[in-house]
């Protein structure tokens, strides 16, 4: 997260109601509700760990065991047991 300095971007006016609240501390000012993106919406994050997941579904119907399928895709073995008996 970058710091960026309150004189900066706020009005003077605006400045000294916020230091009535807080001084010489980090704030985190979070975005509107409206304008917030979910875990993977900017990026392929979100479709890749579901296409694995599947893959790793499938190999265990195909019989592969759950220590194997943690060793090849280097997850946990209970991270496997979840993906494996979590209901789609």
């Amino acid at each position: 997260m970058k710091y960026t300095k309150a004189e900066h971007i706020f009005p003077e006016e605006l400045l000294q109601i916020i230091q009535q609240y807080v001084q010489g501390e980090l704030v985190y000012i979070p975005r509107p509700k409206e304008v917030h993106r979910k875990w993977g919406e900017n990026t392929d994050s979100k479709s890749r760990v579901a296409a694995r997941n599947a893959e790793i579904k499938a190999s265990y119907r195909n019989g592969a065991g759950m220590s194997e399928l943690s060793a090849r895709y280097f997850l946990s073995y209970e991270s496997i047991k979840k993906i494996v008996y979590k209901k789609d």
